[in-house]
């Protein structure tokens, strides 16, 4: 929390922030046009930012993407707005209802787990592992472009849009999302009002970017594709910290969150 404080307390670094609270998802170069900031400065604040948990990257081939995460945020608002009920907190609270308000159409996540690249590969491909967090199984055999049948609940959900889009074991790892069936519905417990919204809506995709950090691994979670307004991205903006956070768990400890 410290180091969220000293990020935010740069007005460049904020101006920073707003410009991805805009736009999701830009480059470098994207970030540093209409700033009076030279790509040297935008490059150190954008580090800062980074090491603080407010931003995210990752790559799509060679252009590397900032993404903003609230998390660090939402995490200062909590102990410090909410729990002393100050409404007029300033810039922070201005900042946050900004990020809630927000419309995006991304999700981005990042999370460090004492494991290595391999480790987390197989928690992210293999029935035994995913089963312990998820609840998922997948049967594919995560060659680029192959078939992938999702396994959840009892019930098999299969499509020709299910497919895997990358696949560099160890690095990166990244599919469409599945199919929103009537199985797959009952067996999850959703109504047949929001199947008829998620089925309206565009296919999406996840993306995982593992990264070695020291004794640690940095993984990076993208979910991309939604539609404005979208109903997949409020339900994936919920599960995901969760499942994530289980994730970590599990590779950590040996047991997934309950």
């Amino acid at each position: 929390m410290d180091e969220a404080f000293k990020a935010l307390a740069d007005p460049s670094r904020r101006l920073l922030l707003d410009a991805l609270n805009e736009r999701n998802g830009q480059t470098l170069r994207e970030l540093c046009a209409g700033l009076d900031m030279t790509r040297q400065s935008v490059s150190k604040h954008l580090a800062v930012l980074e090491a603080a948990g407010l931003v995210t990257t990752t790559w799509r081939g060679r252009e590397k993407l900032h993404y903003l995460d609230a998390a660090p945020i939402n995490a200062i608002a909590e102990r410090w707005m909410t729990r002393y009920d100050r409404r007029r907190a300033g810039a922070l609270a201005d900042l946050k209802r900004a990020l809630e308000s927000a419309p995006m159409n991304e999700f981005a996540y990042t999370t460090y787990i004492n494991t290595t690249p391999e480790r987390l590969w197989q928690a992210l491909t293999e029935p035994e592992f995913t089963k312990q967090y998820w609840g998922v199984a997948f049967e594919t055999d995560w060659k680029k472009g192959s078939p992938m049948v999702w396994s959840e609940n009892g019930a098999k959900t299969t499509d020709p849009g299910q497919v895997v889009l990358e696949s560099d074991p160890y690095r990166r790892l990244s599919y469409t999302w599945h199919t929103f069936t009537s199985e797959w519905a009952k067996s999850s417990g959703v109504d047949e009002e929001t199947l008829a919204k998620l089925r309206q809506e565009s296919r999406t995709k996840v993306t995982f970017t593992l990264e070695p950090h020291g004794e640690l691994v940095k993984l990076t979670v993208l979910h991309d594709g939604f539609d404005p307004d979208s109903t997949v991205l409020a339900m994936c903006s919920q599960g995901w910290p969760a499942l994530l956070s289980s994730l970590k768990t599990l590779l950590e400890t040996g047991v997934p969150l309950p």
